[in-house]
């Protein structure tokens, strides 16, 4: 009111006053302008760290704001910019941010790449000095390696030009199926699974280098990968070193029906051009090149990093690492496998233990901004324990060998403490291509964290779900609230192109677990979702799911269904499009004594399959004025009860059987025309269509 009146004193409008924000602006400016430090792969830290002097490191340009700092009293005066010059800044340690980084919003640090340039922040070593061998009538590349023979150093990956080479692999296209697993039936603990298969006639042999070699083996919704002790070819039976995630069943049999698997890093199927076998024994590498392909011509890189950057708040003090931003800079280039004393073979789900390449604990009102996070191993960016208001927004994230991003909060109270994470931003990311080394991780993955929201995504190509959120099972406890997940393009989830099948089973697009008070699923663009043989949804509310509300989503062509609740209460679902999925349309898989769901004015459209799949025989639902339609001219069903019986129960007495009259459908344009009947059972238009 003050400042309105001090407009209207001096004969200002009200629109006045942004040009007096603007003044104050540009005065603070000029009386604190921001500092500029300069970092080239071509500096030295002992320089002055401007742009004709510039630093070697980033950790050169982080002493030196430290020293700023303190000489100002502990508080920076004014905003301090980092530009790193065009190059690879090829790491030898982790780059670590303390409390002793943290700024102000009104003077944050910014590490920006430098106008047009793209700076990389590499965890790779690259690797030269090939030789060309000839070997068993192949024409090879050769490299001695002994970090890797004194065991100091493994890797799964390598990058030819930033392009990702696959081990030597079998087979190349496809997978392999179990023919058995002796004594394993159904009474067999779900996990752990076993330390062997028997495998079918001429799928495998008794290689001389298979004990360096390792099986992928998918089954459920997870991948174990293998390590091989040996095979005994007569009898059919390989054994490894540590145990399937899950029970092994036969590939053509059991819930799972994905007993399917694929060996890698044998000499012997050395055969592809473009892949490459690491004898972790000999600390030897060999590589069949493209045609046409010269060593000197192309830059290969191996990982060496797991992690590329930290930022690590001191939770014991209540002390975090503040307003540090990161503009237009390339992350990239990491390892990551099992702990050498872990003793299973994966993890149960989702990948979830994997850790961030960039990784913070204790932070707040960070940014990642226009970056890009590419060539993992493991998930791209992880915010633990103590994160919020931080941001990633307009990053490209791909090529990753676990999944793009985590936030997480650690239960466990510390000093009666319990550490939440929340009011986190994710937006306007491309994240793809995941899941290469660890298949069943996701886009994006949430847990226990509060009020984020996630918006204007593009996700796709990835073997498990897109986003998945909550994690806790059943009804116990509150561990989610609030989050959104609003106006994301999730699709072609199950496999990748090239893939002649999906390879895990039990996913969705968008996926939750437990109760979630103020969730909101909404706008979102949903297409192309696919599994082995089971369980590819839209939407899928996994157990207890609760309390959630998922309206104005356009879901279409998925294996199993565009909704799916397994078990929850009081969940809404309103103004969504389901259609053209394979089996089932909507799928309730647990009936229980109160109300699962509010189903109102959607539309279902199908032409194969059924409407409704599951339990359906108890007045737990609420459903009224959707609009069903079968363009495949089908029965209508409810479950168990015809359209008719399921009416006289008292469901859907205001829904219509009606053509929709999609724009197209056949085009996947799913607006509808003005004549639609779907406008007078009350339906929104949705804007992402």
């Amino acid at each position: 009111m003050k400042r309105r009146l001090f407009c209207q004193w001096f004969g200002y409008s009200w629109l006045s006053i942004n040009l007096l924000d603007l003044l104050a602006k540009n005065f603070l400016y000029a009386a604190n302008p921001p500092t500029n430090f300069y970092v080239s792969p071509n500096g030295n830290d002992r320089n002055l760290g401007t742009n004709k002097s510039p630093f070697a490191t980033i950790m050169g340009a982080r002493d030196a704001i430290r020293k700023l700092k303190k000489k100002q009293g502990g508080t920076l005066r004014q905003p301090v910019k980092v530009y790193l010059r065009e190059g690879i800044y090829q790491l030898q340690e982790l780059i670590v941010f303390t409390t002793e980084d943290s700024s102000t919003k009104e003077s944050p640090i910014t590490y920006k790449a430098y106008r047009n340039e793209k700076p990389v922040i590499s965890g790779g070593k690259v690797l030269s000095g090939w030789q060309k061998i000839s070997l068993n009538g192949k024409q090879l590349w050769f490299l001695n390696l002994p970090e890797v023979k004194e065991k100091n150093w493994q890797f799964q990956q390598l990058w030819f030009d930033n392009k990702r080479r696959r081990r030597a692999r079998y087979p190349h296209q496809g997978y392999l199926k179990i023919e058995q697993t002796p004594n394993v039936n159904a009474d067999t603990p779900l996990s752990p699974g076993q330390d062997y298969l028997r495998f079918r006639q001429g799928d495998l042999k008794a290689w001389q280098t298979i004990d360096r070699a390792e099986v992928v083996l998918m089954n459920y919704w997870a991948e174990s990968r293998l390590p091989v002790v040996k095979i005994d070819e007569p009898n059919r039976t390989i054994y490894f070193s540590k145990p399937s995630v899950f029970r092994l069943e036969d590939g053509d049999s059991g819930v799972s029906g994905t007993a399917v698997y694929y060996i890698e890093n044998a000499l012997e199927i050395l055969e592809q051009p473009g892949e490459w076998f690491l004898d972790n024994q000999l600390g030897t590498l060999y590589y069949l090149p493209l045609e046409g392909e010269e060593p000197e011509k192309v830059k290969v890189i191996a990982p060496f990093l797991p992690q590329l950057v930290a930022l690590q708040g001191d939770l014991d003090q209540n002390q975090l690492v503040e307003n540090i931003i990161f503009d237009g800079i390339t992350f990239a280039h990491t390892h990551w496998y099992y702990p050498n004393d872990y003793g299973a073979s994966g993890y149960g789900q989702a990948a979830a233990n994997i850790p961030g390449a960039i990784y913070g604990r204790g932070i707040a009102n960070c940014t990642w901004y226009r970056c890009t996070i590419a060539h993992l191993a493991n998930y791209a960016i992880e915010f633990s324990e103590t994160s919020y208001n931080n941001r990633i927004d307009r990053c490209d994230i791909f090529d990753l060998g676990a999944g793009g991003i985590k936030i997480s909060a650690n239960l466990n109270t510390n000093n009666n403490k319990v550490y939440r994470s929340e009011k986190n931003v994710i937006s306007n990311c491309n994240i793809y291509d995941g899941g290469n080394l660890f298949h069943s991780a996701v886009g994006i993955w949430l847990a226990h964290t509060d009020n984020n929201r996630i918006l204007n995504n593009n996700i796709h190509y990835f073997y498990y779900s897109g986003i998945s959120l909550g994690w806790s099972w059943g009804y116990e406890g509150l561990l989610s609230e609030g989050n959104s997940i609003e106006n994301n393009h999730i699709h072609h989830i199950g496999k990748k192109d090239g893939d002649p099948v999906a390879i895990l089973n039990d996913k969705g697009a968008i996926y939750t677990l437990g109760r979630q008070p103020k969730a909101l699923i909404r706008g979102n663009l949903i297409h192309d979702i696919d599994a082995f043989n089971y369980g590819a949804w839209g939407i899928y509310l996994d157990e207890g799911s609760s309390d959630i509300v998922v309206e104005k989503n356009l879901i279409y062509r998925t294996l199993s269904g565009g909704f799916h609740l397994h078990y929850g209460r009081n969940n809404l679902v309103r103004n969504n499009i389901f259609a053209l999925s394979k089996i089932a349309q909507l799928r309730r898989s647990r009936g229980e004594n109160h109300h699962s769901f509010t189903f109102e004015k959607n539309i279902v459209y199908w032409k194969e399959g059924e409407l409704a799949m599951g339990e359906w025989n108890e007045n737990q639902t609420k459903c009224d004025r959707n609009l069903y339609w079968n363009a495949g001219k089908g029965i209508i069903n409810f479950g168990q009860w015809s359209w008719q019986q399921w009416r006289d129960r008292g469901a859907d007495n205001r829904s219509v059987i009606a053509d929709p009259l999609f724009v197209d459908s056949e085009e996947d344009d799913f607006k509808l025309q003005d004549s639609s009947p779907a406008w007078k059972l009350g339906f929104k238009k949705i804007s992402n269509i």
